[in-house]
């Protein structure tokens, strides 16, 4: 069970710093789908490696990491009504 572990630690953190050098070239965009799944992806593993391991700090540093993935993740799927307003009448705000 260890191994398996581990393996999942290297994979988390293998995507975190895929996302992290793709952000970084501007390969990707920090608010791209694809961007939030990898970084939430990574999180995740880690965060059930450190879990397994008994390094709390590391666990809860990754479970509010996945957090606030979560939150970016639903701030990109959640239509607002704003943006809905904005397409439908042909305004934009503030301007």
């Amino acid at each position: 069970m260890s191994l398996i572990v581990d393996l999942i630690g290297m994979a988390g953190a293998a995507a975190l710093l895929y996302a992290y050098a793709m952000l970084s070239l501007r390969r990707m965009s920090g608010d791209s789908l694809s961007y939030q799944l990898i970084n939430l992806g990574g999180a995740v593993a880690l965060m059930i490696n450190s879990a397994f391991h008994f390094a709390w700090p590391s666990a809860l540093l990754n479970l509010i990491w996945c957090g606030i993935g979560l939150m970016a993740l639903w701030r990109l799927l959640t239509p607002r009504s704003w943006k809905r307003r904005d397409i439908s009448d042909g305004s934009s705000a503030g301007h």
